[in-house]
């Protein structure tokens, strides 16, 4: 039985099968849903969990080695969810694309994980490592 770091399994399983430059997305709630991608759906309830959740506790484990993100998130949001999202992606590269060439990446990733997440264009594509 696991103890500690992710105890999710389907979220396990996603995150052991991603390999080098790899993408997977992690999304807020209402981001559209793609029948050919696998979903692990960690939703509870509004903002439980959150990307930036998600995203520190996969970092643990997880290498990341870009981000990527709607440039729309910086202007929707105020200073401090900008500020948080800067503390949480410390250390690694952060790009912005207009939000419609992101979703025009997303067919290719391995899988996405869906959060209860309210924040506006909060959504990221992670690249692995």
């Amino acid at each position: 039985m696991l103890k500690s770091g992710i105890l999710n399994p389907a979220l396990n399983s996603l995150l052991s099968r991603v390999r080098h430059t790899n993408t997977l997305v992690i999304a807020d709630r209402g981001f559209p849903f793609w029948p050919m991608i696998e979903t692990v759906d960690l939703a509870l309830i509004d903002d439980i969990p959150t990307v930036l959740d998600v995203l520190l506790a996969i970092r643990m484990n997880f290498v990341i080695g870009r981000v990527s993100m709607a440039e729309e998130f910086m202007k929707h949001n105020t200073a401090e969810t900008q500020d948080r999202l800067r503390a949480a992606v410390d250390g690694l590269i952060l790009d912005f694309e207009p939000h419609t060439t992101f979703k025009k990446r997303v067919p290719n990733v391995v899988g996405l994980i869906r959060t209860g997440d309210t924040t506006q264009y909060s959504n990221m594509i992670l690249e692995s490592a």
